[in-house]
């Protein structure tokens, strides 16, 4: 079936007239009938009673009408897509992040790249680091944010962006509020609320360990959300990257002493093409000064 067979049979159903549905269409009334009596072939049976002054549709043309024009719609739809894909009307833009990166850092270069397309379809993936990599691997993203990726593929470019330290999280009243810097000493008394969904939260729990700071026996969290309002009820203290927004009544402090930072890398796949979105994309986040951001 052709999508040319499809639109001469539509132009009959509408005019119920050969000649002036090849007129509509500017062919010949010959190709037309030609093309109509092929499409008729390939489903089996007549579509049009040829009477005069007037062609008629048959019952099989009568249920075909609506599944053919659909068909035809969605063809047009396609290729008018397309065509705005082509011409930059429409940009697209699939960018995958760990669960340990706020979408916040990407905002003020989003709302720069709305101003390059007159439509924009973001499609914001998130996942562990592993899920991150799949995710650019089978092409379902074009770009990946994420604090550190553990694989080998060697198709995988990376881009550092910053590096930053993590904070020590406490509510407003707690013991620790309002200091701007605290002591490792401090911290043994404490429970730790640990982000099992962070990159570095084997890290950043060794790290602890080795300083004597207890790890074993506090509560692990899958998720920002939970982790903030565990803290919001002094349940517990946490480390966040500096990065990481927490609400006015929580208060963050550096701890002396502390080896505890990480690099936050953009992603992508070598060779691979990418839309003209996900190239001005990364060509701002590459580009930019992280330094006030990252503290």
């Amino acid at each position: 079936m052709e999508m040319h067979q499809v639109r001469y049979f539509l132009a009959v159903a509408q005019l119920l007239n050969f000649t002036r549905a090849a007129e509509e269409c500017n062919v010949t009334q010959p190709s037309l009938t030609r093309a109509i009596k092929q499409l008729e072939a390939e489903l089996g049976g007549d579509l049009f009673r040829r009477e005069r002054p007037a062609a008629q549709l048959t019952e099989l043309g009568q249920r075909m009408h609506p599944l053919l024009k659909q068909c035809y719609d969605a063809a047009a739809g396609a290729r008018s897509l397309a065509s705005s894909f082509r011409s930059g009307e429409i940009g697209a833009l699939r960018i995958a992040l760990t669960h340990s990166i706020d979408l916040a850092l990407l905002i003020p270069y989003l709302n720069e790249i709305k101003r390059q397309f007159n439509r924009l379809e973001f499609r914001f993936l998130r996942g562990s680091s592993r899920e991150v990599a799949e995710f650019l691997k089978k092409g379902e993203a074009e770009l990946g944010i994420a604090a550190e990726i553990d694989e080998s593929w060697e198709r995988l470019d990376v881009w550092p962006l910053f590096t930053e330290n993590f904070d020590l999280v406490v509510s407003d009243g707690h013991r620790l509020a309002g200091r701007s810097a605290i002591d490792l000493d401090d911290l043994r008394a404490e429970q730790m609320l640990s982000r099992t969904f962070c990159e570095h939260f084997g890290r950043i729990s060794a790290s602890l360990r080795e300083c004597g700071i207890d790890v074993e026996h506090g509560h692990e969290i899958s998720n920002e959300r939970d982790l903030i309002e565990l803290v919001e009820a002094d349940i517990g203290v946490a480390m966040l990257p500096h990065t990481s927004p927490v609400p006015e009544k929580l208060t963050r402090a550096t701890v002396t002493g502390l080896d505890a930072r990480r690099t936050v890398s953009l992603y992508g796949v070598a060779g691979r093409q990418r839309t003209a979105v996900a190239n001005a994309v990364m060509r701002m986040l590459r580009g930019a000064d992280w330094r006030a951001i990252a503290g």
